[in-house]
This record gives C-alpha cells, sequence and structure tokens, in this order.
C-alpha cells in the first residue's frame, strides 16, 4: 500500500470536516461506498482518525443518507468546534425531494474521543433552500466562526437567480437557526457556480503561524478566500478585506470575479479544504485529486480518487500571495537518502540519482543559474496561458535558461517519465520563471489524460541570487511540485505501465543551452504510512492531549 492515504473506500472524493479534537486528528470526507463511480448509490460521509496525519485508522461512516433531509446523499461540508470543545458538522443533504439543504449532526457521545457516532437532529434542515435559488446549486457551508456581535456565521455556494456564482453568508445566534445576509460574501459572475468556499484569517506577511476563527478588533487581519468554480475544476484564492460588520469580502489586488484570482495549485487538485491546527498553531490544507485515466480503469481496480499530502499554508512576505509546504511529518517516511553537492549539470546532461526508489520518494533541489544572459525573450501573450507555454516548450525543447529539473517515474529506457521543470526568460530589465509539469511521456498506456500543467513563480530570481528551490513528492500515482519555497505547486497524476512491474528512476536534468549547478540535491525514498486499518492500536492516548483520553 502507497504512503498517499488511497483509501479503501471505493469512491473517494472531497474533504468534508478536517478537524484537530482532543489530540485526535479526523478527516471527515465524502465517499460512495457501493461503487468506483459517481453514479452508483448515493454519498456518504467517510472518517478516519491520525495521531500524526500520516498514519491514519479508518472508522465507520459518521453520516450516511438515511433521513428525508439527506436521502439523496451526503454531500460536502465542514467542522466546527463549539464553545466548550463540543465538535458539529454542517453538511450539504440533497433530501428526498432532490433539493439541496443544509444540515447539522452533533457527536453522540461528545466523550468519545474518536468521535465514533454522530446524530442528526429531527429539526433538519437547519437551512431550507432560499426561493432564488435552483434546487441543485446550493451546498458545501463552510466551517462556522464567530462574529465580534457573538453571532455565528457560515457561507454557503449557491447560484442565485440561476446566473451569478455566489458565496452567500447565513448568521445564528444558537446554530440552528439561520438567516441569511442581504449581501453575498462574494459574487463570481463569469464563474456561472463555486462550490466548497473556505474564508480563513491570515497571520501578517511571512509569518507561518496559522489563525483560528476567534473574534479580533481592527482592520489589520487580512483573510483569504478560496473558492471551487465548476466551470474549470480549478481552486482560486484571493487575499484581502473581510468586514465582519457587512459580513462581505474584497480582495486586494485581485478582480472581484475568483477566475481571476491566483490558483492554489496550477495541476490536478479541487475542493480543497483548510483547517486550523491548534497542536502545532498551523493552518493546514487538504484537496482532492481525482483520477485521470478512465472510467473502466476505476471499475477494474475498484476505487477512485485520493488526498493529496496535507500542507502547511502562510501568507508569503510580498503580502499577496500564499505560500504552501508539505507538513514537517512527511519528513518521518524518509528513510534511505542519496543527494548531489555542487554538481554542474551541462547543456544536454542527465544525471540519475542513484540509491533511492522512486515510486515512493521525497526530493529537494536548490538550482543555482551561473548567468541570465542567455535567456530567451519574453513574449507578453504568454502571462495569459502559461499551462499552454509548458505545452509548446516541454521538456524536450532546448531553450536559453532551462528547462532543467527533475525527471521522474523515469523507466530505465527513458520511455516513460514525468518531466518537472524551470524555464527563465528575459521581461524588458527582469526576469520570469516559469514552473512547468510535463505529462507528455508520461505513460505509454492509451486513454490517459495527460496535459501540461504550469504557471509562473512570482519572485524575482535577481534578488534571490539567481538561486531557485524545487521540492517534488512522488507518491506512486500523484506527483506534487513545490516551486521557489512553495510559492508555485502543481499537483500530477501519472499512470506510468513499468511501475507496474519495475523500479522508477530520478533524473536531474539541463536541456538549456548554458549550465546549470546543482547546489544541493537531497533525495530519500519514502517508507510506507499505515492506512486503512482498525482503530485499535494505531491511536494511542500517548497522542492525545493529557487528560483528554
Amino acid at each position: 500500500m502507497a504512503s498517499r492515504m488511497e483509501l479503501t473506500v471505493v469512491f473517494f472524493v472531497t474533504p468534508a470536516g478536517p478537524m484537530y479534537h482532543n489530540g485526535v486528528y479526523h478527516l471527515f470526507y465524502q465517499y460512495n461506498p457501493h461503487g468506483a463511480t459517481w453514479g452508483v448509490g448515493n454519498l456518504s460521509w467517510g472518517h478516519s482518525v491520525s495521531g500524526d496525519l500520516v498514519n491514519w485508522a479508518a472508522l465507520d461512516a459518521a453520516l450516511e443518507p438515511t433521513s428525508p433531509f439527506d436521502a439523496n446523499g451526503c454531500w460536502s461540508g465542514s467542522a466546527t468546534i463549539l464553545p466548550g470543545g463540543v465538535p458539529a458538522i454542517l453538511y450539504t443533504g440533497i433530501s428526498a425531494d432532490g433539493e439541496q439543504v443544509q444540515n447539522v449532526a452533533f457527536p453522540k457521545n461528545a466523550s468519545d474521543p474518536l468521535l465514533r457516532e454522530w446524530v442528526k437532529p429531527s429539526y433538519n434542515p437547519v437551512i431550507p433552500l432560499p426561493a432564488d435559488v435552483p434546487l441543485d446549486f446550493f451546498r458545501d457551508p463552510s466551517t462556522a466562526w464567530l462574529g465580534r456581535d457573538g453571532l455565528w456565521r457560515l457561507a454557503v455556494s449557491a447560484k442565485v437567480g440561476n446566473a451569478v456564482g455566489s458565496t452567500l453568508i447565513y448568521r445564528s445566534k444558537d446554530f440552528r437557526l439561520w438567516e441569511r445576509n442581504a449581501a453575498p460574501l462574494q459574487e463570481s459572475r463569469a464563474a456561472g457556480m463555486v462550490e466548497c468556499p473556505d474564508l480563513f484569517p491570515v497571520a501578517e506577511p511571512g509569518a507561518e503561524e496559522g489563525l483560528d476563527h476567534a473574534p479580533r478588533t481592527g482592520t489589520g487581519v487580512k483573510h483569504v478566500l478560496k473558492l471551487s468554480a465548476t466551470d474549470t475544476f480549478q481552486d482560486y484564492y484571493a487575499v484581502g478585506r473581510y468586514n465582519d460588520t457587512t459580513d462581505t469580502f474584497v480582495p486586494e489586488d485581485d478582480g472581484d470575479d475568483c477566475q481571476s484570482w491566483r490558483r492554489l495549485d496550477y495541476g490536478h487538485i479541487y475542493a480543497s479544504k483548510s483547517f486550523f491546527d491548534a497542536r502545532k498553531n498551523r493552518r493546514v490544507l487538504w484537496s482532492w485529486a481525482n483520477e485521470t485515466d478512465s472510467q473502466a480503469d476505476d471499475v477494474a481496480k475498484g476505487w477512485s480518487g485520493v488526498q493529496i499530502f496535507p500542507r502547511k499554508v502562510w501568507l508569503d512576505n510580498d503580502g499577496k500571495q500564499l505560500r504552501q509546504w508539505p507538513i514537517e511529518e512527511i519528513e518521518t517516511l524518509r528513510s534511505r537518502k542519496a543527494g548531489l553537492l555542487g554538481t554542474v549539470v551541462n547543456s544536454g546532461g542527465v544525471n540519475e540519482i542513484v540509491g533511492v526508489a522512486g515510486t515512493q520518494a521525497d526530493v529537494e533541489v536548490i538550482f543555482e543559474i551561473p548567468a541570465l544572459e542567455g535567456a530567451e525573450r519574453f513574449e507578453p501573450n504568454w502571462l495569459l496561458d502559461p499551462q499552454r507555454l509548458c505545452g509548446e516548450k516541454g521538456a524536450s525543447v532546448q531553450g536559453g535558461v532551462g528547462p532543467f529539473g527533475l525527471l521522474l517515474m523515469a523507466s530505465g529506457d527513458m520511455q516513460e517519465h514525468t518531466a518537472v521543470f524551470f524555464r527563465v526568460f528575459r521581461h524588458h530589465d527582469k526576469y520570469k520563471v516559469l514552473m512547468c509539469t510535463d505529462l507528455s511521456r508520461s505513460t505509454t498506456r492509451a486513454g490517459v489524460y495527460k496535459p501540461p500543467y504550469g504557471a509562473f513563480v512570482e519572485m524575482d530570481i535577481e534578488e534571490h541570487g539567481r538561486i531557485i528551490s524545487l521540492r517534488t513528492l512522488v507518491d506512486h500515482s500523484v506527483v506534487e511540485s513545490f516551486g521557489g519555497g512553495g510559492r508555485t505547486c502543481i499537483t500530477a497524476r501519472v499512470y506510468p505501465e513499468h511501475a507496474e512491474n519495475g523500479d522508477s528512476h530520478l533524473y536531474v536534468f539541463n536541456n538549456g543551452t548554458g549550465a546549470v549547478k546543482v547546489a544541493k540535491l537531497d533525495a530519500y525514498e519514502l517508507a510506507t504510512a499505515t492506512v486503512n486499518v482498525g482503530d485499535d492500536g494505531l491511536i494511542q492516548p500517548s497522542s492525545m492531549r493529557r487528560g483528554e483520553a
């Protein structure tokens, strides 16, 4: 079994209610116990628990479609810790009439450290379908938060008037009776419909600690609003100001429509959800990566959909973008190590990283560019579509400064490999750094989606001493890459045929005309985490806060 949380819940969808409670991490998620595809049966809420966010025990389903207000499925939602430490789940139910409504659930026994059983009150739904919203466009309640006026708030996605993708705000005194705010938190007219809203505060620029949703006075705290757009199947975010009097959000440097915002990941993730980790005072992000081979492949293997490695997120020094990095606990899986130090990779060079199996690996590399004079001239229209640019200038297309980077999940004959790389372009008197994941040769199998992925890394490479970093995590079919210290992230799904019967190789390469120096490279083989086991023995009392076991 891979270290990835490839949970055998058959159809594994979005993270619905991650939380940290009484020393235990909980991951709730949508899943279908009836088949490997969406269309068989109705969705439930799966439930897994962990003491370290790496090793997981699978529990029985937390929510199942058993009531009139969720008879056709328990869809996405969130978890909230109420005063006194009791958690609550808010989720979308598809009612017996086919309407999307918002429901609440509470632990049957709040003293159970694993929260195995949940109760859905009969007074559900707590938020019925509004009159101005179509029956199937009202979903995904967010984590709730208290305003300075003592009222609870939550955000819900909706298509208002059958046209405008809106994020609505509801307020409540008692977490039972909710009233809609007159103004939406945000509107995205071009998107049509957005979903899975996530609003959270961030610490000052450069500070890596996370913030909870406690009421704060003053206007100095910035917030991030993340939305998932159904028409592009991408997650977008903006840094801005949230007004808890009007319950509105205004982006600082991005447009009003979410599709003009930054992407959370420029590869293949969707429906991300964050939570505040009180144990380590950080904000942790989960996200779903669905399959990109065929539905027949899903049925054959009996499951589909995975979670990416959890990431810590914080606001960059520039105050405009998020930084993301794999949580430190992932490093506990590191085993065998190989490396390079001060190696110069000349034009056309390919250097193998020997001693580490490539199917489960963690590679960190720092590239130093001796000279930037050979950088290609940047065309302004390339700003509009970096993904297309990565397709036109893939790893096999020679450039000036770059492409240089890593070849991953590579077969011995190199007929299959995934390339993650940088190119540097001259743009007026500055330079622009392009990061790409090239899947064109990732597999020889037919019927696999193999797009190019790409984005610009928002950093001044001259100010950084002509140095740029790359970290890539490989876990069988998932390749997650973090460029420029986590300023740009690209996740991809890969299905190389050779990996089924043999080892994969790792290489560092340079296809630019000028040399590139590998200032430092550390590659680790990743051990296999414990997942899908019963709860006996995995969650030890020592992993809980004292007195809470």
